[in-house]
């Protein structure tokens, strides 16, 4: 071997790139030198290889691959061809095993570019989980590969793909685990191996976690191998809450004698989860040594044996509702369990998606609270409530292991239910902030409830609260519900009704954002530019926090969603502002942050669906995708072109049915000024409709705007709109001016006479003087001035 080829760093180069296009004519002595020396113009290699590249464009490309001999080696390339197709140049012939040893070198040397694209290749391979874990274990390598993988995920370019590779190993790991025939293996060796295999084998166990319960509490309950029993006790007790569930699933099926060691076996699970189970195994069983065990267990875990256990079961159902974390044994998960037990079987487990899996295990502790006291009317409303976000947390199309499709949607229970349970759903929806719960019940209520059950005297009045809930959507119904309704007494918040029912016919539409960036100004441009782009009109910027945009808060009809762009900790300090902030409290906030302090505040939030954590510095389509998920996520999405306009249709029919029976506790004189802002814009049906409402409203401007509008349009329209220009004068006289009883008088003369007699109604509605009729009377009409007079 020639000297300049002797590093085994240029070896690696020269593996690499060595039969690459263009290279592959070039004496190996030549390419080591071009290897060694990356300024050397490639004409001096191929001062004898004429064939190879026309000198004039045969200048070296220095690419950056390799950290080869201690130094930063750039590797010449022809024009026209790029390092990773040189190294991929028989990627597609070499093996997985050689595919993953390549990834690993080239990392190592800090080759990404080369790297990147034999990662690509071998997760394009479509190994599953499992066969990729098999691969890195043949491979004898696994310390090496995790290397690879944690330098790799410290380059931007290989983030991604080394993610994926190590999402691939820890799940085929994991899914081998839980693999039915390897947990049996491993409950073998608990009895039959040495040290190292028994501390082996109870590692993986743990690591199956739940999924091994079936086999584990088979092997404790199982007569003849003692040994055996006390390893697997010791393998349930460390797994903790994760075997809990399987264990009161299958306790009331169990004989006695079983019962009594699974009761036995819980007390030593130092979780409170199983207190319900093992109070109502103690209160119904017969047999004196289940009664001991229970007891014995129930003390160890500091409850009482004769507590309520219906209100045990509603308490634990709550529990689950909140999704607390150690109800949760997967938390980072797709699927979760739900167990049962048949006696000839075991324990089924069935897989449910995490979504779903909450509001599954809150029902069916409903259910068993509600079959101890049927009286339980809190636990039919937890029932109710997740009902309702089971369908509201699912994925499209998910078919639920826990909910048949053939049965009944939610709100047929919940209308059933009534509007008391109605009313608690939506007070339980507003203490948590749950926008689209909130949504559900007010439709449920709007169904059922009316007169004083919905703003009489009571402990608590959610309806009411919920004017004044910090999302748009939820305020509009609110009050199309109570508008709907008639009240006809008065009630704390009255005044907000019909205002919001008018900002429902002008607002609804609008979408307003906050982007907090601190002191940089360049960002909060940058966000704007591209929320403008979206139809969202920006608040200023807030350098100082909210104290800057209170005024601008005030004035806007809602704020849809929130940009933050700041670190982690004033992240945080921003959100609990926000959440403090009465106006605020449930708006969607999309928090920009530094790459290496996203996973802090990814696991701060978890949790709360209103709050996405993104990188710093995504570009505008990712940005958008973003917010646009979470606020679908959080609320519902934005309110759309239709939604808005079914929102105005509601209450402009709410609105004129209230001025037409002229109700007392809902004055729609209220909503006058947005009424008649909205009105110049609208034609058809929607601006008569909105007349209509104008002319119950006794005020100057009311009929100014009615009759301005008339002179405006023509037609079917205009008649129509004089029209009830006459219903307003009928009700409260004439209010019109100089200029517009002239305008009037002109149509009355006009030769359409289905218009004139139109305007000459308008004209006795308003009991013009004669002055004004006379003219017409004798064919003339002099133009002289008309004088408004209201009798």
């Amino acid at each position: 071997m020639s000297p300049e080829c002797e590093s085994s760093g240029i070896q690696a180069s020269l593996r690499a790139y060595g039969t690459g296009p263009g290279f592959r004519d070039l004496e190996e002595t030549d390419l080591c030198r071009a290897l060694a020396d990356p300024y050397r113009r490639i004409e001096e290699i191929a001062a004898s290889q004429e064939t190879i590249v026309p000198r004039a464009t045969s200048r070296i490309s220095c690419l950056s691959l390799a950290v080869l001999a201690g130094g930063l080696v750039c590797v010449p390339v022809l024009p026209g061809f790029s390092s990773v197709a040189m190294a991929q140049h028989d990627a597609e012939e070499k093996t997985e095993l050689e595919l993953l040893r390549d990834f690993a070198h080239f990392v190592r040397l800090g080759a990404y570019d080369v790297a990147e694209g034999i990662a690509g290749e071998l997760l394009d391979r479509g190994l599953t989980d499992i066969e990729f874990v098999d691969l890195v274990e043949d491979s004898r390598e696994r310390d090496r590969f995790d290397e690879a993988v944690a330098s790799a995920m410290r380059a931007p370019q290989l983030e991604e793909l080394a993610a994926e590779m190590d999402r691939k190993y820890r799940g085929g790991k994991l899914a081998r685990a839980r693999m039915p025939d390897e947990v049996t293996r491993n409950i073998n060796f608990l009895a039959e191996g040495g040290l190292r295999a028994r501390t082996i084998a109870k590692d993986r166990l743990l690591s199956a976690g739940e999924y091994a319960m079936p086999q584990l509490l088979e092997a404790y309950l199982a007569q003849g191998n003692p040994r055996l029993k006390a390893e697997v006790q010791k393998v349930i007790v460390e797994m903790g809450r994760q075997a809990i569930m399987p264990m009161t699933a299958a306790l009331p099926g169990l004989d006695p004698a079983r019962q009594e060691a699974v009761a036995e076996l819980l007390g030593l699970v130092d979780y409170r989860t199983s207190l319900p189970a093992l109070t109502r195994l103690y209160q119904e069983s017969d047999v004196e040594a289940v009664r001991e065990a229970c007891e014995w267990s129930i003390g160890r875990l500091e409850g009482a044996p004769n507590m309520d256990t219906a209100n045990l079961y509603y308490s634990l159902g709550e529990a689950y509702y909140d999704e607390r974390s150690e109800l949760t044994s997967f938390p980072r998960e797709k699927f979760q369990l739900l167990w049962d037990f048949d006696p000839t079987i075991g324990l089924i487990p069935t897989a449910i998606v995490t979504e779903a899996y909450h509001e599954a295990m809150a029902m069916r502790m409903a259910e068993q609270s509600l079959r101890l006291d049927p009286r339980q009317t809190e636990a039919v409303a937890l029932w109710i409530a997740a009902n309702y976000s089971r369908e509201i947390d699912s994925p499209d199309g998910y078919a639920n292991p826990a909910y048949p499709p053939e049965r009944r949607d939610a709100e047929y229970f919940a209308v059933a239910a009534g509007t008391d349970i109605s009313q608690r759903v939506l007070a339980r929806a507003i203490d948590d902030g749950d926008t689209p719960l909130s949504r559900r019940a007010i439709a449920a209520i709007e169904m059922t409830a009316g007169g004083p059950s919905l703003w009489g005297p009571s402990q608590r009045r959610p309806l009411l609260e919920a004017l004044a809930y910090p999302n748009r959507r939820v305020q509009y119904e609110a009050a199309l519900a109570l508008g709907a309704a008639q009240p006809v007494s008065g009630f704390e918040g009255s005044e907000r009704v019909v205002p919001l029912l008018a900002s429902a016919v002008r607002d609804a539409a609008a979408r307003y954002a906050i982007v907090m960036t601190g002191s940089d100004r360049e960002e909060y441009d940058r966000h704007r530019q591209v929320l403008e782009g979206e139809g969202y009109i920006v608040l200023p910027p807030a350098e100082r926090g909210l104290e800057d945009l209170r005024a601008a808060i005030a004035e806007a009809p809602g704020v849809d969603l929130i940009i933050t762009s700041l670190g982690a900790d004033p992240t945080r300090g921003v959100i609990e502002e926000i959440r403090s902030d009465s106006k605020l409290a449930v708006t969607p906030v999309l928090a920009m942050t530094p790459a290496d302090e996203m996973e802090y505040l990814s696991r701060l939030y978890r949790r709360d669906q209103s709050v996405m954590v993104r990188r710093t510095g995504i570009d505008g389509t990712m940005f958008v995708q973003a917010s646009s998920d979470l606020i679908e996520a959080a609320s519902g999405g934005v309110i759309s072109e239709s939604e808005a306009a079914a929102y105005a249709d509601r209450a402009i029919s709410t609105l004129r049915d209230l001025a037409v029976s002229q109700n007392r506790v809902l004055d729609v004189s209220d909503a006058a000024a947005p009424l008649i802002a909205v009105m110049g814009d609208q034609s058809g049906r929607v601006m008569l409709d909105i007349g209509e409402v104008l002319a119950h409203v006794d005020q100057v401007r009311a009929q100014s705007a009615l009759i301005n509008r008339a002179l405006e349009i023509s037609g079917e329209e205009q008649r129509a709109m004089l029209g009830l220009v006459a219903d307003s004068g009928k009700r409260y006289g004439n209010s019109l001016d100089d200029r517009q009883i002239r305008r009037l008088i002109e149509l009355a003369r006009s030769t359409d006479y289905e218009l004139a007699t139109s305007a000459a109604a308008v004209m006795g509605a308003m009991q013009l003087p004669n002055e004004d009729l006379l003219p017409i009377m004798f064919g003339e009409f002099e133009g002289r001035s008309a004088r408004a007079r209201r009798p």
